[in-house]
């Protein structure tokens, strides 16, 4: 019997251990779980698609083609031949081919337009990392939550120790005609208001807990789920800014470095192999009128210079693009910092009225000590009494709620700077 219960209670701490969770874990958790974590990998397949599909321009490409036609006129000797009769071509042709082409040098169409497709594959990969940042401020503001209703269902469940206490007091007052039944009577009822606050707290603390549970992709049961405070650490608005929004502007500027260089290749020459095969009427040679089978085959250059007459106006776009993505910079570093400086004030603000919370605890204890010694001896009302309990609570209540408020606070100020 011995050993079960032995046994029982090491699987009571293991699972305890267990479902223990910190902020790093809840954020990694939640950051593996989230739906939109799948983009990663639709981001990487759409890049390796459209380079496949860029590669493919210098496979051999086939054209065919067809055409009737019937002309007003046809091609006619412009003399006559003794013993030759010659008609003219007929006015309706036919032809059938079969081209083939092979590009030799496209002017750096491809590789600029590979260089294109990792930019911009690059620019939607920084913005799926930015989002999936945010999501840390939501996994945080749950995380501190529970953390702040375990601080105050332990305080709760201190006063309740309290209240019980009074009231075995009391009811010893009563015994010795110091008290009456309302002072019990009002003692009854503390205690059952802190009994309503205890179901309250239970309950938000399951739905937070639920919530979490839903973000991490773990099930987590609500009473026996532990999380363990981080450790408040040294973060200053002096700090530097590591945000993954910094990235992005720099994959944007990439992408416009890219695009800029992209504007010479559009009117660079192409040079291209081809041979046709073709059958129809008439064939190559003109002066027959018949349906003959022939080729074609030679070298081929194309050079097309109209790029060059929206070559200034693309560089401008360009230009203005590049000023809107160092203002947008300019605008979230500017943002950021005044978040920084806000926060890192609510830090050192919490820090100096946390230097107080002990002793006002301290005298609070005394006070509520005199009072139940004045209402042993007939000088205060339970009534009284209740309030300094009261009082008590609310100091006890108030540190513990300092020391979530600036875990939160250093916690806020690392997810600002991304420290």
């Amino acid at each position: 019997m011995k050993r079960l219960v032995l046994l029982f209670s090491a699987w009571i701490v293991w699972a305890s251990a267990d479902a223990q969770l910190t902020l790093e874990e809840c954020r990694r958790l939640a950051g593996e779980n989230y739906p939109q974590v799948r983009k990663y990998g639709l981001i990487e397949k759409a890049r390796a698609y459209e380079l496949s599909n860029l590669e493919k321009n210098y496979w051999p490409q086939l054209q065919m083609s067809g055409k009737a036609t019937y002309q007003s006129d046809a091609t006619k000797l412009p003399i006559d031949l003794p013993g030759v009769e010659f008609e003219g071509l007929p006015r309706d042709q036919y032809q059938v081919a079969l081209e083939v082409q092979q590009v030799l040098w496209d002017g750096g169409v491809v590789a600029s337009g590979r260089r294109e497709v990792k930019a911009a594959s690059d620019v939607e990969m920084e913005q799926q990392r930015v989002s999936m940042y945010a999501l840390n401020e939501r996994v945080d503001a749950l995380f501190f939550g529970i953390l702040m209703l375990d601080s105050r269902l332990e305080l709760n469940r201190l006063l309740q120790d309290e209240l019980e206490r009074t009231h075995r007091r009391v009811s010893a007052y009563m015994a010795n005609g110091v008290a009456n039944q309302s002072d019990l009577d009002a003692v009854s009822v503390e205690r059952l208001n802190a009994g309503q606050q205890q179901v309250e707290l239970e309950t938000s603390r399951k739905a937070y807990v639920d919530m979490l549970a839903a973000f991490i992709g773990k099930e987590l049961p609500s009473e026996t789920t532990v999380l363990q405070r981080p450790l408040p650490e040294e973060v200053t608005a002096l700090h530097p800014n590591n945000r993954p929004e910094l990235g992005l502007f720099d994959a944007r500027n990439r992408q416009l470095d890219v695009q800029q260089s992209s504007l010479k290749t559009r009117f660079m020459p192409s040079f291209g192999l081809f041979v046709q095969g073709a059958y129809g009427n008439p064939g190559l040679n003109m002066l027959e009128d018949k349906f003959s089978a022939y080729y074609v085959a030679g070298v081929r250059m194309s050079w097309n210079f109209g790029g060059l007459y929206t070559l200034k106006t693309d560089q401008r776009k360009i230009a203005n693009s590049r000023l809107q993505v160092e203002t947008d910079r300019d605008v979230f570093l500017f943002n950021t910092r005044l978040d920084a400086v806000r926060q890192d004030a609510e830090v050192i603000s919490m820090k100096r009225q946390m230097e107080t919370d002990d002793e006002i605890i301290r005298l609070r204890e005394n006070i509520r000590r005199s009072a139940e010694a004045k209402v042993e001896n007939g000088t205060l009302t339970v009534t009284d009494l209740l309030d300094e309990i009261t009082a008590e609570n609310q100091a006890r209540q108030t540190k513990s709620l300092h020391e979530v408020q600036l875990l939160m606070y250093v916690w806020q100020l690392k997810q600002t700077l991304n420290q």
